[in-house]
């Protein structure tokens, strides 16, 4: 009887533990916190919460005369191309009003202004010579074609440049700009051109040429000495044989602090721990994942614990216990 009152005790308590972890977790503030930045940058109010007071706006500050600043904003507008609009008087208007005297260039007042020049639309037309003999067309009975050599279209049989085709691949994935959004943009500019085309120049962009890149940086990858991985879930729609409520994964592998800063995702439709074993064949260093068992199938690495997995359990400990038990 004991026993069983000590079980029923046990359970009790964890239940009451569980039941203080949930309100923390609802009501009260996360130990992970967002970035304050992410909250104060909405929508609505974010030109209000960045926005500076209208004194700080000016390059020219004021003591018992003017003059201007030899650092700050000036400095960093050293690296763009400068137009400059001279303002001069007619040489009509060059005469002093008190004596009738010519006036001469005494000193220059500067302004600096940012002037953005918007993306627009041009259509880049190649042309080719063919060029043939005239002594072989009257003489001979074959003539020689010659024509001139011209680069390789980046998609045959569409109306994509390289620049167009990387213009609405980072626009999408570093702007975040979706394909519908791009496509009233191009219609603003005069160009029709629908979201279905510009799918199709990233799907074959991203097949034929970005592949070369993410190859090359996947051997760098797998030459570090440490590495980190890990998966998240991803519901895709219209995949063919599959539902949409089926979850497939996309993992994450990326180098750490030494080295060039290389991100990879990979996307399976599986959380199997073949993926990560099958992706890092060739790496043997330390391998910085979290607690999920899939990872050991990964052949001569070193896995590495998460401090922040780690931490997140002590923290939850101390939220479960009572709030008059001291911490």
């Amino acid at each position: 009887m004991e026993q069983q009152n000590a079980e029923l005790m046990a359970k009790l308590k964890w239940y009451e533990e569980q039941f203080r972890l949930a309100q923390q977790k609802r009501f009260g503030a996360s130990s992970e916190k967002t970035h304050p930045d992410q909250l104060e940058l909405n929508l609505f109010n974010e030109a209000e919460v960045l926005a500076t007071p209208a004194a700080q706006e000016p390059d020219v500050e004021t003591v018992t005369y003017s003059r201007k600043k030899s650092a700050g904003r000036k400095s960093k507008l050293d690296q763009f191309p400068v137009e400059t609009i001279l303002y001069e008087l007619p040489e009509t208007e060059q005469v002093c009003a008190c004596c009738g005297g010519p006036l001469h260039e005494m000193s220059t007042e500067t302004r600096n202004e940012i002037t953005v020049i918007p993306a627009e639309v041009k259509v880049v037309r190649h042309v080719r010579q063919v060029y043939a003999c005239r002594r072989c067309e009257r003489e001979e009975i074959r003539t020689p074609i010659v024509t001139a050599p011209m680069p390789e279209p980046v998609y045959p049989g569409s109306l994509a440049s390289p620049s167009s085709m990387a213009y609405v691949m980072t626009q999408k994935y570093v702007d975040s700009q979706p394909l519908y959004r791009q496509e009233q943009q191009f219609a603003r500019m005069g160009l029709t051109i629908s979201r279905q085309t510009l799918a199709n120049w990233m799907i074959y962009g991203a097949e034929q040429w970005l592949s070369l890149l993410t190859n090359r940086m996947r051997e760098h990858l797998l030459n570090q000495d440490i590495l980190h991985a890990d998966e998240t879930t991803l519901q895709v729609l219209r995949e063919p044989g599959r539902s949409a409520e089926t979850q497939s994964y996309l993992w994450v592998y990326r180098t750490g602090r030494m080295g060039p800063p290389i991100v990879l995702y990979d996307y399976r439709t599986t959380r199997g721990g073949e993926h990560p074993r099958n992706f890092l064949t060739g790496f043997g260093g330390y391998l910085h994942v979290d607690g999920y068992a899939g990872y050991h199938k990964v052949k001569d690495v070193t896995l590495v614990g998460c401090w922040a997995h780690a931490r997140r359990k002590f923290d939850e400990a101390l939220k479960a216990l009572p709030a008059s038990q001291d911490k």
